[in-house]
């Protein structure tokens, strides 16, 4: 049995501040560590579920946060920040399933610690068929795309209801409450990692009742940029057009889940620059 994980940063718990989980800050390193101890948590519970083998995308910040000699279970380790198909690099249809590891909500749900979706600097909201979706909303097009189910997410309690709509089988581990955006009760991180080994046992031994995610195709994100200016960059994109009741809104309609995916993928780069 094959299972796939994504490995974000902020839903780790004790993560609240920028400071925390960016390279090169003081308290970086202290947080990396409690993040490896959560995707192993998480690994280490699929293989009592019966799991055998595993791909870990690093998919924080520059995607190079964990340490390969540390994982568990042998698992492979995809790093680097160019990727296609960025936090779902290497999934494929082989995987019998996906882990989202410390996630973190939209910017425009409710409060969760800090929040986003891909990047705060352009986008403000996503829409997946008129449904809030937090990155783990938009990353399950490529698990849909593939087949494999999203079994596992991990994160506070924002992050997890975000991905009900979407992959409503998918087990929840709430590790952290969020106050706000800069502020959060956690459990403390031996209790965040029993939760989530006991999670992912529980989801591995659901795996023959899961299923793909839910996603009606054609599927259409509505994408809400921070600024007018944003909004008509992402018009360059073949595939993207103008929201008529929103100028600071693009919409990307596609029956190709992946495909939908990439365009995505490709406004967030486009615009990346010009909003940083």
């Amino acid at each position: 049995m094959k299972i796939f994980v994504s490995s974000d940063m902020e839903g780790t718990a004790g993560v609240v501040d920028w400071s925390q989980c960016r390279p090169g800050q003081s308290e970086y390193e202290y947080y990396r560590l409690l993040l490896q101890e959560e995707v192993n948590a998480a690994i280490e519970g699929a293989m009592e579920g019966g799991a055998t083998r595993f791909l870990v995308n690093d998919s924080h910040s520059t995607m190079a946060n964990l340490r390969p000699d540390a994982l568990a279970g042998r698992a492979r380790y995809l790093s680097g920040r160019h990727k296609p198909l960025y936090m779902m690099q290497g999934l494929d249809a082989s995987f019998d399933g996906v882990f989202f590891v410390s996630y973190h909500g939209s910017m425009s749900g409710t409060p969760a610690t800090l929040s986003h979706t891909y990047n705060p600097a352009a986008i403000s909201e996503v829409r997946l068929n008129g449904v809030v979706a937090g990155e783990s909303g938009i990353n399950a097009l490529v698990a849909l795309g593939h087949g494999v189910p999203v079994l596992l997410i991990t994160g506070d309690e924002t992050t997890a209801t975000e991905l009900e709509p979407f992959s409503p089988r998918a087990i929840g581990a709430v590790v952290k409450t969020s106050v706000s955006r800069f502020a959060a009760d956690s459990l403390h991180p031996a209790e965040a990692r029993d939760l989530i080994h006991d999670a992912a046992r529980l989801a591995v031994e659901a795996l023959p009742s899961a299923a793909p995610p839910s996603i009606e195709l054609p599927a259409t994100l509505t994408v809400r940029m921070r600024n007018p200016d944003l909004a008509e960059m992402a018009t360059w994109i073949s595939g993207v057009v103008s929201d008529p009741a929103d100028p600071v809104a693009v919409r990307i309609t596609d029956d190709d889940p992946i495909r939908l995916y990439r365009t995505f993928i490709t406004v967030v780069l486009l615009t990346r620059g010009i909003a940083e």
